[in-house]
């Protein structure tokens, strides 16, 4: 089982988790490097949910007001969780307008890349997308989808959320941007996605591609998925059998060949969602 080198930290009886100078400082670095980073590779949607959530940049964010704001917004919230938790919980979080945020923030040791989804990646990369009201209904209509499926669906499921919420791309008015939380927290990867001619950049379609492509959490990943617009997400999961059905055949076709070595350190987990 994966353990987190955190300790993961949790609202006391006023709603506030005490942060140190270090870790809003941490905060403070982290944002104002990738905020310049992203404002040419984020998608416009994106940088509409930044502006609208207006994140302290001085400090960590505090839930209480990260939940009133997103709340009046989409009816969205986040939830403080360990780094990783059990995917039936991460499931029902999603389906209940909740978005399980570790709530820890990374060490200056690992200022540049950090193992474990920190504040940082949960807030700044996921919060401002969930002020879309197509792409949040999305999120909350996945938690119930992959809420009431098996285990081995499960595992595709994490898949299409991995090469969406996590690392995707789409089209827009002719160029390429960033969409996913992955890639929108991370100052290499921001740009890699989108300039580098290493990775190959596939057609989202129908998602059935996706749902047969392995992936790595702890690289550069080597194949990225592009929507046309966030409402083609939205349309996957209007209908659950439909989406179900799409698993069933992925399942049938086998997986695609790996694009990446195997992973060295088994104790990384291959598979992570949030």
């Amino acid at each position: 089982m994966f353990k987190s080198r955190y300790v993961a930290k949790f609202p006391d009886a006023r709603g506030f988790i005490p942060y140190s100078d270090e870790e809003n400082h941490v905060w403070y670095r982290l944002y104002e490097r990738q905020q310049r980073i992203i404002k040419d590779y984020a998608c416009d949607t994106f940088l509409e949910g930044l502006d609208l959530l207006k994140f302290p940049e001085d400090r960590v964010p505090q839930v209480k007001e990260i939940n009133h704001t997103l709340g009046n917004i989409t009816g969205w919230g986040v939830h403080p969780v360990h780094a990783i938790i059990p995917a039936e919980e991460f499931f029902t979080l999603l389906s209940q307008k909740k978005f399980p945020a570790a709530n820890f923030i990374r060490s200056p040791e690992e200022f540049d890349y950090v193992t474990e989804p920190d504040i940082f990646h949960e807030y700044f990369g996921h919060l401002p997308m969930l002020t879309c009201q197509t792409y949040a209904d999305f999120m909350e209509h996945y938690g119930k989808i992959a809420l009431a499926s098996t285990e081995i669906e499960r595992h595709y499921l994490a898949r299409l959320y991995w090469f969406t919420v996590e690392f995707g791309l789409i089209q827009t008015a002719g160029k390429v941007k960033n969409y996913g939380g992955g890639i929108l927290s991370s100052p290499s990867e921001a740009i890699y996605a989108v300039d580098s001619e290493i990775p190959e950049r596939r057609p989202f379609q129908d998602g059935l591609s996706a749902l047969r492509t392995p992936y790595r959490i702890d690289i550069l990943q080597p194949i990225y998925y592009i929507l046309n617009s966030f409402s083609d997400l939205y349309d996957l999961l209007r209908d659950p059998s439909h989406l179900l059905r799409l698993v069933g055949k992925a399942i049938t076709l086998g997986d695609y060949a790996p694009t990446f070595p195997p992973v060295e350190d088994s104790s990384q987990p291959e598979d992570a969602l949030c």
